[in-house]
């Protein structure tokens, strides 16, 4: 399925030029299984090929990670902190989560929001996934466009970039990218595990002697 969603990643790319990476990239913040490491490097290489521009591609690019990323704010904005606090009030002990949890988080994001969009934007996985916290605290929209539009473009650089330099051979962008997706993925199993230990293996240990 994967292969089948890249080979129509190339051709949307090489049919729309910038439009096409805009959507893309847009579709890619909601819709995670499209892989920016296919889209970003092949419209670098469009770029190579003189059939578009390297800045033209970036743009594009940017535009798309905004508006996906403003697409996923609103919706988390719309839902807003008042329901979801609600929501862990009422079945937050499911998973040993308190409101009290949640309000140090809250705490901790709204004193790094700044930071915290901006860096995020530069994670796999993570990268889109910024916006939901960020909505869900009502993150002014203006800090909130500048940094994700600051973090996307480095990620976009860096990737739309790597497909220029490279040329036919763009798609040797994935390994690494693979290898840095695998880490994530990897931190990300280790923190779950983490907090099921902690939160509700442990004190049912500690309550059985």
């Amino acid at each position: 399925m994967l292969d089948g969603l890249a080979e129509w990643v190339i051709t949307v790319v090489e049919t729309l030029g910038y439009v096409g990476v805009a959507a893309l990239v847009a579709l890619e913040n909601l819709f995670p299984p499209i892989p920016s490491e296919v889209v970003l490097p092949l419209a670098g290489f469009v770029a190579a090929t003189g059939e578009a521009s390297l800045p033209g591609m970036i743009l594009a690019a940017t535009i798309g990670s905004l508006t996906g990323a403003v697409i996923l704010y609103t919706i988390a904005a719309a839902i807003g902190p008042h329901r979801l606090r609600r929501a862990v009030a009422r079945h937050g002990r499911w998973l040993r989560i308190e409101v009290a949890d949640l309000d140090r988080t809250e705490a901790w994001f709204d004193r790094r929001a700044g930071i915290a969009v901006l860096v995020c934007r530069c994670i796999p996985l993570i990268r889109s996934l910024i916006s939901i916290p960020a909505g869900f605290r009502r993150m002014p929209i203006g800090p909130f466009l500048l940094y994700t539009a600051l973090g996307s473009l480095v990620w976009n650089v860096l990737l739309v970039g790597a497909g220029y330099l490279l040329g036919e051979q763009w798609e040797r962008v994935e390994a690494p990218l693979d290898l840095l997706q695998g880490l994530v993925i990897a931190l990300i199993v280790a923190a779950i595990v983490w907090f099921v230990w902690a939160r509700m293996l442990r004190p049912r240990l500690r309550r059985g002697g």
